[in-house]
């Protein structure tokens, strides 16, 4: 569990949580459509989940 946490902060990691959450704030404020906030969240989350299916591939 710590190790979890601890993986929780990487600077990966941060900063694909303060995309979600400025991506949320601004779709829902109406500064960015639900189409583009799709597209880009889409990208952010496929890229973050990428690298860490191919963290864990190197590891074994």
């Amino acid at each position: 569990m710590r190790n979890k946490l601890i993986n929780l902060l990487t600077v990966k990691s941060i900063v694909t949580i303060m995309l979600s959450v400025v991506f949320c704030v601004l779709s829902v404020n109406g500064v960015i459509s639900g189409r583009d906030f799709l597209t880009i969240f889409t990208t952010v989350i496929a890229f973050y989940f990428g690298t860490q299916t191919e963290k864990k591939a190197d590891k074994e």
